[in-house]
């Protein structure tokens, strides 16, 4: 192996185990808080703890022994199954991360109707389409012979072997991007640049109150007068970082590797097959990014982890003392004696 295939085999293996931890801890924090499985959105994003989970474990390991022995790993069935839910699991992926700016628009810039238009039968509506739309593709690039082991990717996935089907499967391979990585783009960035809309609007009411608060006290220490101003930008900042990093790390994950199948598809371009591995797990390391943008680093989820690692604890601490004051206890009746 070159330098340049440990260093991938390396990478894989990273976002393989830290994929695994922390949808793992998402999946913890679900089951253990019941304020969070009450929620709404908390039925999107455990859908998509799942895909996560079901790619760290399928398609992950099967790229990376696709790189260190540089061919198809194990038989043609196991790399059509896996091919089948890579496909699947990607496109079941984005859409639930559109499902899940769909319900903060909603939130949002509707929130006195949010309750009634967002209801548990709404999202599981929402979660059946989006599980038959990712289901429809691979079963018709299964039928079709369509999957199989892709070396410029080092990984099973859509691949057409047959040249008189070339025409077909680049029709069906744009229609395939267009209807998950674009749609959900599209939606993405409808729906969240309409909460950030929403989101300046009451900033600059919350500003102007703020202004004529501090106009009004006259007498009000500089260093309180600093701190106004100073929480007064971080709160116009913080929406828009929030909304930057749903849609930014949504592009930076996903947009190489589509892009890239769409330059495959033109024999005129030539694709290092390095390139090729490295736009998938930069596809990936969307499985690593969704649990700390969308659930760990949010306060709800923190309290939760902290409160599952504070009862660990509490019961070592317990057995512990439990286990240390056991032989004084045996020995109590052979002191009576």
């Amino acid at each position: 192996m070159s330098i340049w295939e440990l260093l991938l085999a390396f990478v894989v293996v990273v976002l393989m185990l830290v994929a695994l931890l922390a949808n793992v801890l998402v999946l913890m924090c679900f089951l253990y808080s019941a304020d969070i499985r009450k929620q709404v959105p908390g039925l999107f994003i455990l859908n998509l703890t799942f895909c996560n989970l079901l790619m760290a474990v399928s398609s992950m390991p099967l790229t990376l022994a696709g790189i260190i022995y540089k061919g198809q790993p194990g038989g043609d069935q196991v790399c059509h199954v896996v091919g089948f839910l890579e496909t699947f699991l990607t496109t079941n992926s984005m859409l639930s991360m559109a499902a899940l700016s769909i319900d903060r628009w909603i939130a949002v810039v509707f929130p006195l109707s949010y309750h009634s238009k967002m209801r548990y039968r709404d999202a599981a509506l929402i979660l059946s389409y989006t599980w038959l739309h990712s289901a429809s593709f691979p079963i018709v690039a299964a039928s079709l012979s369509w999957v199989g082991f892709h070396h410029l990717y080092a990984s099973c996935t859509l691949y057409n072997k047959r040249p008189e089907d070339r025409t077909q499967f680049v029709i069906f391979t744009g229609v395939f991007h267009a209807l998950s990585f674009l749609l959900s783009l599209v939606v993405l960035c409808f729906t969240y640049l309409k909460v950030l809309k929403v989101a300046r609007f009451h900033c600059k009411r919350i500003d102007v109150i703020t202004m004529q608060t501090l106009v009004l006290l006259v007498d009000i220490h500089p260093s309180v007068r600093e701190r106004c101003l100073e929480e007064q930008r971080r709160r116009r900042q913080r929406a828009t970082k929030k909304i930057s990093t749903f849609i930014g790390t949504f592009i930076l994950c996903f947009a190489p590797y589509v892009i890239t199948r769409l330059v495959e598809l033109s024999s005129v371009v030539h694709i290092n097959s390095h390139w090729g591995i490295i736009s998938k797990c930069l596809a990936y390391s969307k499985a690593v990014s969704d649990p700390f943008v969308y659930s760990l680093l949010r306060h709800q989820y923190k309290k939760t982890w902290k409160d599952i690692i504070n009862k660990i604890l509490k019961r070592s601490s317990i057995n512990s003392s439990a286990l240390a004051g056991e032989p004084r206890i045996r020995n109590l009746p052979q002191l009576s004696e």
